[in-house]
């Protein structure tokens, strides 16, 4: 397998995909790289070069017990983009993995970055406070956390539903993209799923957006029953230096998968503006 092992001893697992300008890809919460197939694919036949890597802990990559928080995170990509040497890269990452796209550049910084892209991301913070009175209560995510521990198999069944909305009126949600989302999640360890809910519920990334100085791309479902829009992606374009926005009404968290065209063809015109 293509590894690298990062300074704690994490085996941190890639796919090196094409040739051209470079783009990474961070997905999603508690998936792993093979997310972003759809992806990567798409764009090495379009003249790029696609490198993602599983999270410590999803995937191929070790469950490593420590390190399952935000800066751990961005040091691991730090990690994959230094061995493999990238260079002018763009930075896509969804969910969780907007959050450590956004933590990669206020802790390592863009001098090796030309562009970023936040979609369907968790910052700036999930966690409902004083200070963010529409987010979540802390009460959803301690549910996520006894309901991961007690049945995780049924709990990620369950998740799948919204992550796609697969439970709205109308839509169209393949069995397949369903079961997919069940199998890479339980190839997720427990630790590191668990530890993963207070990692990218918790973690405040205002002052990453706002250390942006490269061109980012913000795009959001309108209906994202996981991350809502109102307080994710239309608070860090804000944040964030001249972001573009891109918002697709009624669609889901998955967009990814659910809108797979639609949304290769404007991450596309994205880098290739």
């Amino acid at each position: 397998m293509s590894t690298i092992t990062t300074k704690d001893g994490t085996e941190i697992y890639y796919k090196d995909w094409g040739e051209g300008p470079v783009v990474t890809f961070s997905h999603g919460w508690p998936l792993s790289s093979d997310g972003w197939d759809g992806q990567m694919l798409f764009l090495a036949q379009n003249g790029f070069r696609a490198v993602a890597h599983d999270r410590r802990g999803h995937g191929r990559s070790s469950q490593a017990w420590s390190g399952n928080d935000m800066n751990g995170y961005a040091d691991d990509l730090a990690a994959v983009i230094e061995a493999l040497d990238l260079t002018d890269a763009t930075l896509v990452g969804h969910s969780t993995g907007g959050g450590e796209v956004a933590r990669y550049i206020g802790r390592h910084g863009t001098g090796r970055v030309v562009k970023a892209a936040l979609i369907s991301a968790v910052p700036p913070i999930m966690l409902k406070s004083d200070a963010n009175p529409e987010g979540l209560p802390i009460e959803v995510f301690d549910g996520m956390r006894a309901s991961l521990a007690k049945d995780r198999s049924q709990f990620y069944k369950d998740l799948a539903v919204q992550f796609y909305g697969a439970n709205r009126p109308g839509a169209k949600v393949t069995q397949g993209v369903l079961d997919q989302f069940w199998l890479w999640s339980m190839q997720s360890g427990l630790k590191n799923a668990y530890d993963s809910i207070k990692a990218f519920s918790e973690t405040d990334f205002t002052e990453d957006l706002q250390k942006f100085d490269v061109p980012t791309l913000v795009l959001h479902g309108e209906d994202d029953q996981i991350v809502p829009v109102k307080d994710s992606a239309r608070k860090s374009a804000r944040l964030i230096k001249g972001a573009q926005e891109i918002y697709y009404p009624g669609a889901p968290h998955g967009l990814t998968a659910t809108l797979q065209d639609q949304f290769n063809a404007d991450l596309l015109a994205f880098l290739q503006a």
